[in-house]
């Protein structure tokens, strides 16, 4: 970089705006964080219910498998700077790290706010200038080419650069509202249909309510949608008072939202995987031979948790008092399907109060992925959430929001992504 510094303002103090702010000064930029909260980072003390999931220490091919949306635009950024940069970084600024099930990674003292904290010391050793209770009404351009910011208050300030990493819809309780998406409107971006992911999803039986706080582990969930598409996933589930949860139902919406917004959809848990049907019909044999005199519902009651057990019963449409001796072959046979696809109606997702992370954004067809620059504003910039971009739980979006604040960060500083 040739004469004088540039000036670039940040607008969104998360985690993606956080670290666009500290590379853009660290590149020799003149820096300006803007940030509408009292505080920053304040989605960042939520995530990882309170102990902040800072990445997922996983190669570069299997970080990208976890990515939902888009996953080869992160190709340059993630390898720019990866979950191990991230890492290194962190434990630079400070705050020891750990790295748990899964290859979660997480602050020694599973506190998030120690997270926060290292950054912040980060960018106050970086000189950049911090504005609290600062909202932007909208970005200005001159030319095609972006010349400043104006505040909420009327003020105006000029830059080189605008980063806008105001995040997405999720958790609006932390100020992520979708201010990012009309500015970013407003300068001739497109932006994709958004929708919440990472959610809850309800489902219409009735029988649901029953299992609320059921937590199933080992179960199989399988969710046909679209055309010949079907979600299918081993692990952890939760029942909730109205439909399901968990690692599972959570994957499940980031991977069905865009077709249950336009249909129900059926559902299916195998509820023994790994038993066969035959392995399974044999395990009731057994069961009915140890106690032949037993009621159906007694007898098969090894097999369910408490909750579950009467729901299942109830729809084999086995009379639940008949003596174990006197169910039939073809009554027997026909409870086996139920426990190997146990049914279930999708009907929605929850919303964005309780989303992890928004679906959709601006469109990246828009953004230079070695950048992260506008294609259509010269001088614009975007990072994190706000983009059309998101992947699984575990770490994966925060280390999105890290690898493309880190781009647009070095790039807005006019030193190039990689």
């Amino acid at each position: 970089m040739t004469g004088s510094k540039r000036k670039v303002l940040v607008i969104g103090g998360g985690a993606s705006g956080m670290a666009a702010a500290y590379f853009a000064a660290e590149a020799g930029a003149d820096v300006i964080l803007f940030e509408k909260n009292e505080k920053l980072g304040k989605k960042l003390y939520i995530t990882g219910k309170g102990r902040c999931n800072v990445t997922n220490a996983s190669e570069l091919q299997e970080f990208l498998q976890n990515v939902v949306s888009n996953p080869r635009f992160l190709y340059s950024a993630v390898s720019g700077f990866g979950p191990e940069d991230v890492m290194q970084w962190i434990e630079m600024l400070g705050t020891p790290l750990k790295t748990e099930r899964g290859k979660r990674v997480f602050p020694v003292s599973d506190h998030a706010s120690d997270i926060i904290r290292a950054i912040e010391r980060g960018l106050n050793r970086q000189h950049v200038s911090i504005r609290l209770h600062s909202e932007i009404e909208r970005i200005r351009t001159e030319n095609g080419r972006v010349c400043g910011v104006v505040l909420q208050s009327g003020e105006e300030v000029c830059g080189d650069a605008v980063i806008l990493a105001t995040g997405g819809l999720s958790y609006p309780s932390t100020g992520s509202t979708g201010d990012g998406y009309a500015m970013a409107g407003s300068l001739s971006h497109t932006i994709t249909g958004t929708r919440p992911a990472l959610v809850p999803l309800t489902a219409e039986e009735e029988y649901i309510s029953e299992m609320e706080g059921l937590s199933l582990k080992n179960v199989c969930l399988t969710i046909p949608y679209g055309r010949k598409k079907t979600f299918s996933e081993f692990g952890e589930m939760l029942f909730t008072a109205d439909g399901i949860s968990g690692p599972l139902g959570l994957r499940a919406s980031s991977v069905i939202g865009a077709s249950l917004e336009k249909n129900n959809l059926p559902a299916v848990i195998d509820l023994k995987p790994a038993l066969s049907g035959v392995q399974l019909d044999m395990r009731i044999l057994r069961l009915f031979s140890e106690s032949p005199n037993r009621t159906f519902k007694n007898a098969v009651r090894p097999l369910f948790p408490a909750s579950l057990w009467p729901v299942i019963v109830r729809l084999s449409g086995i009379p639940e008092d008949k003596p174990v001796h006197d169910v039939t072959k073809a009554e027997r046979t026909s409870f086996i399907p139920l426990i190997k696809a146990f049914p279930l109606t999708l009907t929605a997702a929850h919303g964005f109060r309780e989303a992890v992370i928004t679906q959709g954004g601006i469109n990246i067809k828009e953004v230079s992925p070695s950048t992260m620059e506008s294609k259509i504003c010269s001088g614009l910039y975007f990072a994190g959430e706000l983009l059309d971009l998101d992947a699984f739980t575990g770490g994966f979006n925060l280390q999105i929001a890290w690898s493309t604040g880190h781009c647009a960060g070095i790039s807005a500083a006019d030193t190039g992504c990689m």
